[in-house]
């Protein structure tokens, strides 16, 4: 432990910041993620809509075992949707605290 102090000592620090110019592409990343998150928005829509009808039709004819699984297909989609919207926020964090570097 102390050859790790003496260490840190000896060597003067340095101040290292990566080169954010170095790195192109940014607007290919930003249309990939607003593709993706698109995509995923649609289906987990699409998987609401056929979830609740399996829900509302299996409630009425009395099935319950249908009606659970179509009720966590509703919870999922919601999941589903919520993730992808709080992942527009968090690549737009991402991309903001990128540029203040």
């Amino acid at each position: 432990m102390p050859t790790i102090a003496l260490l840190l000592t000896v060597l003067p620090a340095e101040n290292v910041y990566p080169d954010l110019s170095g790195v192109g592409g940014r607007s290919t990343l930003i249309s990939i993620v607003g593709a993706l998150l698109t995509i995923v928005l649609i289906v987990s829509v699409l998987m609401l809509v056929v979830s609740a009808i399996i829900w509302a039709i299996s409630s009425s004819n009395g099935n319950p075992g249908v009606a659970a699984k179509g009720k966590v297909g509703v919870f999922v989609a919601l999941g589903a949707a919520v993730l992808a919207g709080a992942g527009v926020a968090w690549m737009n964090f991402l991309l903001n605290l990128g540029d203040a570097l």
